[in-house]
């Protein structure tokens, strides 16, 4: 089974997303250690909670850059949650700056008349790579689970792989370009939708594997 690190630095709901990984067929490693990142066939980095105390976490590890150099590798990587915002360049939650791997910003939702902030519960993925592997075996349209107040706006349009809609706001819901993936959702809490996400990115990474 591919071996799979699953990020530790104080942010992230790792049990649940160790269990999603297992289902799915990988063997989860949670890890902090730069050489295990390194070593491992693929990397999550999941996360709960606020954007610049999870800079400063990972940033105290050491994990900022072994993480932009997994990347580059072209190893498959997927970020949840959290583990999608501080991909990019700045967040309107706070002052840090975030890994900048991906250009663009993290914005607040606008406050509407009849929408409810933090954005919590299920709502509907729009596909916007349908052909996107991470997408295989879903139905159109498929509903998954969020928590969350503040939503990524990256630069290039074209790495948007899905936007959901909340209250009059078109958001994006998650992102993927290469090896890099990252969710705005909890596949780990979306039931069956979510495991077959995480399955989809598990069997991209046994592809990578060497026979």
């Amino acid at each position: 089974m591919p071996v799979i690190a699953v990020v530790d630095y104080e942010m992230g709901n790792l049990h649940s997303v160790c269990k999603g990984l297992e289902k799915a067929g990988a063997t989860p490693n949670v890890t902090y250690s730069p050489k295990e990142l390194e070593q491992a066939d693929a990397i999550v980095l999941p996360g709960v909670g606020a954007f610049d105390p999870a800079v400063q976490h990972l940033r105290s590890r050491g994990l900022e850059q072994p993480i932009k150099e997994a990347i580059a590798s072209g190893k498959p990587f997927l970020g949840i949650c959290l583990g999608l915002q501080i991909l990019f360049e700045s967040s309107a939650e706070g002052t840090q700056p975030g890994l900048g791997i991906i250009k663009g910003k993290v914005r607040r939702f606008r406050p509407e008349p009849d929408i409810t902030i933090p954005h919590m519960g299920w709502n509907q993925l729009e596909m916007t790579q349908p052909k996107n592997l991470l997408w295989e075996h879903l139905p159109s349209d498929p509903w998954v689970y969020f928590v969350h107040s503040y939503y990524v706006d990256p630069i290039d349009p074209l790495i948007r792989a899905a936007t959901i809609t909340h209250g009059t706001q078109t958001v994006t819901a998650a992102i993927a370009h290469e090896n890099l993936m990252a969710v705005q959702f909890h596949p780990e809490k979306s039931s069956n939708i979510g495991l077959q996400i995480l399955s989809n990115f598990v069997a991209q990474v046994r592809e990578k594997i060497p026979a």
